[in-house]
């Protein structure tokens, strides 16, 4: 299969390529920078720039491909930008009109599929009940364009061809900006986690993320939530951190804090238990590879252990 792939050269982006590469696919990849190109060329993989708002030119470059893996996202660098205001702009100009660009491309070029990333916790405060992909939804201000960039998905089953929209849980791994801020705070004694301590916080790695991404070329048209087996609640979160770290359990914020953070605040504060039945059940054998956060921290920790650098490739990379 002919793969074209936005954010290629982001922490799920650059993690996906190879494992197309390994299953046997051609992959095209967009990437802004020269050298950003020439490293995935050297792969093997036939990089391009590309202008998400430009529609002509993303018809020309998705001719010829069988499928469009879109994980271009514009996110913030660091915790505290992520509350600015206008933080969100571009990224939501990229799900608003670049989505529906590449699927104009996509159905122009005769392409059977494409794949959408999408975002898990816009769903309803549930409490302690299991979260599936018909529970209903609600964003808020600042990323209520993910449901504009799931339309856009839509359009491509409606004509005809197969539409999958990946819900992505928060997603960790060795080189998120997220999780560098989160373990210096933790370090020091508090976790800057919103919500009360017994509401769920649904998960997933970069790794799994990926990996979700590859099976989705082979599922059904619909919507899939990609979280870990085990969502905790923040208070088993923290403390799976801190002890992975080796350090002791850090404080919460206070349960009024969130509503400081604005609407972002407002959404990470809800307790969402988020399945992952649906994938599992429509791939035939995706399942992630860390169960919870529990096994997932000890490894990101790990990693960062033994590969310090990953923590400056944070600083250079959004989350998706």
């Amino acid at each position: 299969m002919r793969v074209f792939v936005t954010g290629a050269t982001g922490t799920v982006g650059r993690r996906l390529v190879p494992l197309l590469l390994g299953a046997g696919h051609a992959v095209t990849a967009v990437a802004r920078s020269r050298a950003k190109r020439a490293a995935l060329e050297r792969r093997g993989v036939a990089a391009v720039p590309l202008d998400l708002f430009n529609r002509e030119a993303a018809k020309r470059a998705v001719a010829g491909h069988d499928a469009v893996v879109n994980l271009a996202t514009h996110i913030p660098h660091s915790s505290l930008r992520l509350l600015l205001p206008g933080a969100f702009a571009v990224n939501d100009r990229i799900r608003r009109d670049g989505s529906a660009n590449l699927v104009d491309a996509a159905l122009a070029a005769g392409a059977t599929r494409f794949v959408q990333e999408s975002f898990a916790p816009i769903y309803e405060d549930r409490g302690d009940e299991w979260i599936d992909e018909d529970s209903p939804v609600r964003p808020v201000r600042y990323n209520r364009t993910v449901l504009d960039a799931e339309r856009s998905a839509a359009r491509c089953a409606a004509a005809g061809g197969a539409g999958v929209v990946l819900r992505f849980a928060g997603f960790y791994g060795p080189d998120a900006f997220q999780v560098h801020d989160l373990i210096s705070a933790i370090r020091r004694g508090f976790a800057p986690v919103p919500g009360p301590p017994g509401a769920f916080l649904s998960s997933i790695s970069h790794d799994d993320a990926a990996t979700a991404c590859l099976a989705a070329l082979s599922l059904p048209c619909g919507v899939y939530n990609v979280a870990d087996d085990e969502p905790l609640t923040r208070r088993a979160y923290v403390d799976a951190a801190a002890a992975a770290l080796g350090v002791p359990s850090p404080r919460l914020p206070p349960r009024w804090a969130g509503r400081l953070m604005g609407s972002l605040g407002e959404l990470l504060s809800r307790s969402q238990r988020i399945s992952n039945a649906k994938l599992r059940r429509a791939s035939g054998g995706w399942s992630p590879r860390y169960p919870s956060a529990r096994e997932g921290w000890l490894a990101t920790v790990a990693q960062l252990r033994t590969a310090p650098e990953l923590g400056r490739a944070a600083s250079a990379h959004g989350a998706g």
